[in-house]
């Protein structure tokens, strides 16, 4: 359209005698239509070749001077200057503007120095106006576009870096939750797998009985341990009170019920709890515990006797607590070996969740069979350390919320 425009506004200038000089002229006629149509030519090039079309366009504007001149001829040639600052490279768009205005003060002074009049600085504004001008006028809005294009760049990483996050805190949130719903209700299913288990194969009324009420007092501890989780994930729920989270203090009732889950597997439970000790010989910290790391450990707790009740042999599973100035050190360990018997099936997914546990407190943890002291089987040892310092209150949220 532009060359199109340009070819009809030369003609209609050409057909009425109206050019650029009159006098001094060595192409008389219609020689000036040549570089005009050139002209237009390189206006197709304008975008997709805007080197060639300068350089092709240059040629004919000083062909121009040879005739009577066209004013068309010279408005193609300050838009083709303008689209080779604005489509063409990086350094094009650098190089032009500077190199024309070079031009231009090298025009003036040239002409000023030949003709030694005021007329010829006419001949350098016209050289700006034709060239200089267009180049940085080319340049700055090279230069805005370039700047609206950064700006929709970092908009759309932004963007992405934003739902980057967001998919990570859901990500997150979701194992969170999936630890938490598998160390509260776990245990309780775990045995009303095994006592229902036992109840089907003893044909026994009174271990029935006795399978039924452990059954019904793990139902209704598991359902409670539910309910509290659903009202802590129900949204808008604002006016509850959140439940607090389990402590270590809550150990002796943690242990009592295992006792109670496993005597009929032949397991017995204890617990050593050297805190307090450790505490009055100066080695531990004198306030409470972090309650990342009170929830963490006791979380620990629950899946090792949870575990113990699924996999552990005949045997006593031993809970010990240690308490250092740096460390709160969890230790649970359970005869190991081939158990005969009813078992509840398990999938792995405890183990991952007090691996996260700790590694969300930049803590320590083991897990695994190992030889007993007595040299008489083996034991599964389940120990974890955990920091105590300031900075694990940074660390895991202490389950509300």
């Amino acid at each position: 359209m532009i060359a199109a425009a340009g070819i009809c506004g030369g003609l209609v200038l050409w057909g009425v005698g109206l050019g650029m000089r009159t006098a001094q002229v060595l192409l008389l006629g219609a020689w000036v239509l040549v570089p005009m149509v050139v002209m237009a030519g390189t206006e197709l090039l304008r975008r997709t070749a805007p080197r060639t079309a300068l350089i092709v366009g240059t040629v004919a504007l000083i062909t121009d001077q040879f005739t009577t001149g066209s004013v068309a001829t010279v408005l193609m040639y300050t838009d083709v200057m303008y689209a080779a600052v604005l489509y063409g490279t990086p350094a094009s768009a650098r190089r032009i503007p500077r190199i024309t205005g070079f031009v231009t003060v090298a025009m003036t002074v040239g002409f000023s120095a030949w003709l030694q009049t005021v007329d010829s600085l006419l001949i350098g504004l016209a050289t700006g106006l034709v060239t200089f001008g267009p180049a940085t006028t080319g340049a700055l809005v090279r230069n805005h576009r370039d700047a609206a294009e950064a700006a929709r760049l970092r908009a759309r990483q932004t963007a992405l870096l934003a739902e980057i996050d967001r998919t990570q805190a859901v990500t997150a949130e979701r194992s969170r939750m999936a630890r938490e719903l598998h160390d509260m209700v776990a245990n309780h299913l775990s045995a009303i797998a095994i006592h229902s288990t036992a109840a089907l194969s003893l044909d026994d009324e009174r271990t029935s009985r006795d399978a039924l009420g452990v059954i019904r007092e793990n139902s209704v501890a598991g359902l409670a341990e539910m309910r509290r989780l659903i009202g802590l994930l129900r949204e808008g729920d604002t006016e509850r009170e959140p439940a607090a989270a389990p402590t270590l203090e809550a150990l002796d009732t943690l242990v009592d019920q295992a006792r109670t889950n496993g005597a009929s597997s032949g397991l017995g439970f204890t617990l050593t709890d050297r805190r307090d000790t450790a505490a009055a010989q100066g080695a531990g910290p004198g306030g409470a515990l972090p309650a990342p790391v009170e929830l963490a450990a006791y979380r620990i707790v629950q899946e090792s006797l949870t575990n113990a009740l699924k996999h552990a042999v005949p045997g006593t599973v031993a809970v010990e607590l240690g308490l250092t100035d740096r460390t709160l050190d969890v230790r649970v360990t359970s005869p190991f070996g081939d158990r005969p018997g009813p078992r509840a099936p398990g999938s792995g997914a405890g183990l991952v969740g007090m691996r996260e546990r700790i590694a969300l407190l930049d803590g320590v943890f083991e897990a695994g069979p190992v030889a007993s002291t007595g040299g008489a089987g083996r034991v599964w040892v389940v120990r974890a350390e955990l920091p105590v310092g300031a900075a694990a209150s940074a660390g895991e949220g202490d389950g509300t919320r």
